[in-house]
């Protein structure tokens, strides 16, 4: 978990409103130097072009929705990478091709992609325009894998599941088929302590079933496939009785025509569908990690934007803060927390009074601290 902070100038203000200045010299004595409460880096915020104070304030509540939805897509490509590769794969996302932490830690605005004299309401359309097109991208490549990997468990429980379950067109012949104007064969799954009792009674299960007909087709640890031949007319009353005496009857479906000259084409659909499993998780694994990384780059401009936009609505013009990144080093966040708003909270009671009706939206992040704070987690 990271905080980019906007922190108010100490000592003499330097031209142009930011630079070196006492802020960090500050922050660091009281968080890095002596007691070692996080790690610190300067963050390059870029001048970025104001507006008015209008603009700025209708702004800055479009970001936290804005900001909000980005970070949800973020979060997803991270979840299904997760879910395709393990958890162990997150740590190895990159964004411009940097470690995430690094890429946070080092950030440099991406001016070709967003020109700094472009509007920001502009910027931040088209970082929600980017993000929406990769949310939809990932929509369908998640659907995608996910029915061909549904497709897959479908066919491994009816190839490797017992006779009771599993499609019979994989061990019926077609040879064994009989299907004739007025004939036809049906096959019954019999358990192996019943055979003895089916051989002793298919015959009288109903009216025109041929006699000595049954024949053995194949069986499995538990059951018996057995195949018998009767008068298609009294096919209904054949499967009544049968459900009756504990037998499962099931119907032969021929295998679709491409398939009827392979001796095991459910076998042979079995590795299709594991081949073409393996070829959408490689593709969707890839196409993750170009994604995350543009996703991530869009959420890290977005906040910077977020930075620039609250720091002025907080410290006024012309710009006057610090960016810096924070990163909280473990079971320290809430002793960071205090540190800071001492060192660089001489306004906390009037923004704790007035966070309704100045400084963003209420009740966000940005009011809940005495200086502009905003939070990246790179692990949720």
């Amino acid at each position: 978990m990271f905080w980019l902070l906007a922190l108010p100038l100490k000592g003499p203000v330097p031209a142009g409103g930011r630079g070196s200045n006492r802020t960090w010299e500050l922050l660091q004595e009281k968080t890095s130097y002596g007691v070692q409460l996080s790690s610190n880096y300067k963050l390059d915020v870029p001048d970025l072009r104001v507006g008015t104070l209008d603009t700025l304030l209708s702004l800055s509540d479009d970001l936290v929705k804005v900001a909000s939805g980005v970070e949800a897509v973020v979060g997803k490509i991270r979840r299904t990478v997760v879910d395709i590769a393990g958890a162990a794969a997150v740590g190895t996302l990159k964004v411009e091709n940097l470690p995430v932490d690094a890429y946070l830690t080092r950030f440099k605005w991406d001016e070709p992609k967003f020109p700094l004299r472009r509007p920001l309401r502009e910027t931040v359309e088209k970082i929600g325009e980017m993000i929406g097109h990769i949310e939809d991208d990932l929509k369908v490549r998640v659907g995608e894998f996910n029915t061909v990997k549904s497709q897959l468990s479908a066919a491994l429980r009816r190839a490797g599941g017992s006779l009771a379950v599993r499609d019979i067109s994989s061990v019926v012949k077609p040879e064994q088929v009989l299907d004739s104007e007025n004939l036809m064969t049906l096959f019954v799954v019999v358990s192996k302590f019943g055979v003895k009792d089916w051989e002793a009674t298919y015959e009288h299960l109903c009216d025109f079933v041929v006699p000595r007909s049954t024949r053995r087709v194949t069986e499995d640890a538990d059951y018996v496939l057995m195949s018998v031949v009767l008068f298609k007319r009294v096919a209904d009353d054949f499967k009544t009785a049968a459900r009756l005496k504990g037998f499962q009857v099931k119907e032969y479906v021929p295998p679709p025509p491409e398939s009827a000259d392979v001796a095991v084409p459910t076998n042979m659909s079995v590795e299709q569908l594991r081949s073409e499993t393996e070829k959408k998780r490689a593709s969707l694994d890839n196409w993750c990690r170009t994604a995350y990384g543009e996703a991530f780059s869009c959420w890290m401009h977005l906040c910077v934007v977020r930075l620039f936009v609250e720091s002025i609505l907080r410290y006024g013009l012309p710009p006057q803060f610090q960016a810096v990144v924070v990163k909280p080093l473990p079971k320290m966040e809430t002793r960071l927390r205090a540190v800071l708003a001492g060192a660089f909270g001489t306004d906390a009671d009037y923004w704790k009074e007035e966070a309704g009706a100045m400084g963003g939206v209420a009740g966000s992040e940005i009011d809940a601290h005495p200086y502009v704070s905003l939070t990246v987690n790179t692990e949720t």
